[in-house]
């Protein structure tokens, strides 16, 4: 029945080499200078979307790059003329680690979409609708495109009929798209099938596909994803694809070449863009930013659905606590800790707080003997409904920790709005509406930024500044 409904068209591509690629390879560290001067080349390409905000672009910019991320935003829309701009929107965490009360929620979609952003893709840790509505709504209102990801993972709980109804319930939603997020590339080729085919049966909604060279089947699930009718596909551009990125946008597009799914891209007008990014690659690499590790294979995705970042997160917090030789150790506890959390997808920031977890059991000999408070205020339902229940022990001793009994309801119903009170914290340092939304999600970050931004404008020499307050 489903091929029969599904009209074979052109495959259109999200280019992701200005967000989720250099995220996924250099830990977010490209910044707007590097990407400004191939935006006209970019723009001439056809891409469905250029996704190039959100995720962990903003608190990069920041904290390591010492950029605006809201003038970022601005300069790449004011390159990109034809082409539509998609950033990476966390639900209600927004782009931070923690829920935030629906004001602010509401004012972030505002102001992203005011500044140039086109689709917002909004996907939940816990695959929650409750955390999902705020922002489709405000996304709707303001005018945007709203897409909502599905969180993609395994268990037995991740039935076909899971994702079929939360499809349904997302066009209910009033979402304008659904992407398939596949964050630890966990979706293989012949699941790829079925899954698109049963999502096209439960909604007549767009279908995209995202997801990670990690595991080596990549390609394959977006031909065999595309065949069953998927609508669009993230690719990266070559220099900056594959390993724990997503496929090369120049294969891909010449996959389907000749096909009825050919995006129809000018393949000599990509290999102008590759050249471009190249030399930039050959840096990274030799000052050590791109670390050969996360260009391979790691079939240990499969094994322990561990995303490729959450990956080489786990082995910085062991190298810290001197304790490396643990690391197959703590890989074979993550699984345990994700079912004691409820079977969650592993994605910021849950695979964080599971990562995290399975870490201090290990290195301290002793399950659970230190919950993180992250890890407690899962337990205790404040990020949503997890798929599965949690375990009752490890849920008891969150409980007797805190002296907090667990939630059920959205947990963002129990905020007061906030927006007012950040106002007042940072009124000192505002020099456009947006900082306040910077300092919402960082605080501290923010503020450092603020304070070097300022000493850059009365060309104060941050080491030399009298109260040390400028950071480089």
């Amino acid at each position: 029945m489903a091929d029969t409904i599904n009209e074979v068209k052109p495959v259109k591509i999200t280019e992701t080499i200005l967000r989720d690629a250099h995220q996924s390879l250099i830990a977010t560290r490209m910044t707007t200078e590097q990407m400004l001067p191939i935006i006209d080349k970019m723009d001439k390409v056809g891409y469905n979307a250029v996704e190039c905000w959100g995720g962990a672009t903003f608190d990069a910019c920041l904290r390591f790059l010492k950029e605006d991320p809201w003038d970022r935003l601005r300069k790449l829309k004011d390159g990109f003329k034809n082409t539509k701009l998609q950033m990476l929107f966390r639900g209600q965490n927004i782009l931070g680690y923690r829920p935030y009360a629906d004001d602010v929620v509401e004012y972030f979609v505002q102001k992203s979409i005011a500044n140039g952003i086109d689709i917002i893709r909004i996907f939940d840790c816990l695959n929650d609708i409750r955390n999902l509505e705020t922002a489709v709504k405000a996304a709707n209102k303001e005018g945007g495109h709203a897409q909502v990801a599905l969180s993609y993972t395994l268990g037995d709980a991740y039935t076909l009929d899971y994702w079929k109804n939360m499809a349904k319930e997302i066009e209910e939603m009033g979402a304008n798209s659904i992407c398939i997020k596949d964050m630890a590339g966990l979706l293989l080729p012949n699941e790829a099938t079925k899954l698109v085919k049963v999502l096209k049966e439960g909604t007549k909604l767009p279908i995209e596909l995202h997801t990670h060279y990690t595991s080596g089947v990549a390609s394959m699930t977006y031909m065999k994803a595309v065949e069953a009718g998927c609508d669009i596909i993230d690719t990266a551009m070559s220099p900056l694809s594959m390993g724990t990125s997503q496929p090369a946008t120049e294969v891909m597009a010449k996959v389907f070449e000749g096909t009825p799914y050919d995006p129809h891209l000018d393949q000599s007008l990509l290999a102008e863009i590759a050249d471009y990014f190249r030399p930039l690659r050959e840096e990274w690499i030799r000052t050590g930013r791109l670390d050969p590790k996360v260009m391979g294979v790691n079939i240990k995705t499969l094994l322990y659905q561990v995303p490729g970042g959450m990956l080489s997160n786990l082995v910085s917090q062991l190298k810290e606590m001197k304790a490396e030789d643990k690391y197959d150790a703590v890989l074979e506890e993550v699984p345990r800790v994700r079912k004691d959390f409820g079977e969650p997808p592993l994605v910021t920031p849950s695979s964080q707080i599971v990562g995290t977890q399975a870490v201090l059991n290990v290195v301290l000999g002793e399950r659970y003997k230190s919950l993180t408070k992250e890890s407690k205020d899962l337990l205790l339902g404040k990020y949503g409904k997890t798929v599965k229940p949690f375990n009752p022990e490890v849920q008891k001793k969150a409980i007797d920790l805190t002296g907090e009994q667990p939630i059920t309801c959205r947990f963002a119903d129990t905020l007061e709005p906030e927006l007012d009170k950040l106002e007042a914290e940072m009124k000192q340092w505002k020099q456009q509406d947006e900082d306040v939304l910077s300092y919402a999600l960082f605080p501290q970050v923010a503020t450092d930024f603020f304070k070097y931004r300022e000493a850059q404008q009365h060309k104060i020499d941050p080491a030399t500044a009298k109260d040390g307050a400028y950071p480089v």
